[in-house]
């Protein structure tokens, strides 16, 4: 029997490319979680930076502080952490997001769709490979900020008739975002849809506060239902963060008392 899984939601501001100021933020804000109260903390898009394209100036390597910072502070709680960072790797930049575990190991995910209207496309190379996790018997697919407009990216897949919660690619899709306030009706929607058309858990995290090229972010970050529906309670353009429990049972009811992957169109991605 898979159990329930807690996920940690963190929406805060972040200070302008100031990695040594966003960690000691963070620290203080995750002082308040306690060891082995939450199974994954959900961290937003360049935590340690905002979402810069100064990435010459601010990125690290493998083995940079950040990294050793996710991996003592995961270490710490006993959970896993997860957010992006700006990573520089065999001479490329990349807005990669870590999974990193209790025991130091991770996995990565390095964003596919790079955001053209601020030259992220430019500045940054471009992730080819979509990433499933496990955690606890969960399969979870993090993504991150523009993937959210690319359904066919984020499609969930079902591989068995029986419909089983365990058939599907995943069980939960997570972004984490610097998603702006002038576009913020889309992040909300999006999210929504994505749940919908997916059968999945969803959860958002967005930044707030106004990074230093003034442009604002109000978080609405969120953490959905496989219908769609909320299940946390974070305020708009509050620094919040909450816990949530995502229950595979009612999941998996869900799955078979709706099987709507049966009918799913098949497709491949190039």
């Amino acid at each position: 029997m898979i159990k329930d899984l807690k996920i940690t939601l963190v929406q805060t501001s972040l200070v302008w490319e100031d990695i040594d100021a966003n960690l000691a933020s963070f620290s203080q804000k995750l002082a308040a979680v306690e060891s082995s109260s939450t199974d994954l903390i959900v961290l937003p898009e360049m935590f340690s930076t905002g979402f810069t394209m100064n990435a010459s100036g601010v990125a690290e390597t493998m083995d940079g502080k950040a990294i050793k910072w996710l991996a003592e502070m995961a270490s710490q709680k006993k959970c896993v952490i997860t957010g992006s960072l700006v990573i520089k790797d065999e001479g490329n930049y990349y807005n990669r997001l870590i999974w990193m575990r209790p025991d130091g190991t991770y996995d990565i995910y390095d964003k596919r769709h790079t955001f053209r209207m601020a030259e992220e496309n430019k500045t940054y190379s471009s992730g080819n490979k979509k990433r499933i996790v496990e955690l606890n018997g969960w399969k979870i697919c993090p993504m991150i900020c523009y993937d959210l407009r690319f359904p066919v990216w984020s499609r969930n897949v079902a591989n068995s008739q029986q419909l089983i919660a365990n058939s599907f690619s995943y069980d939960c899709l997570i972004y984490v975002a610097n998603w702006p306030e002038r576009r913020s009706y889309a992040w909300r929607h999006l999210l929504i849809g994505r749940a919908i058309e997916n059968q999945a858990y969803v959860v958002g995290v967005n930044r707030i506060g106004q990074d230093g090229n003034g442009i604002d972010y109000p978080g609405y970050s969120v953490a959905l239902s496989p219908k769609g529906e909320p299940l946390s309670n974070i305020s708009p353009n509050t620094d919040s963060m909450e816990t949530v429990t995502l229950s595979y049972k009612e999941l998996e009811d869900f799955r078979r008392e709706f099987p709507v992957a049966l009918d799913a169109d098949k497709f491949n991605i190039e």
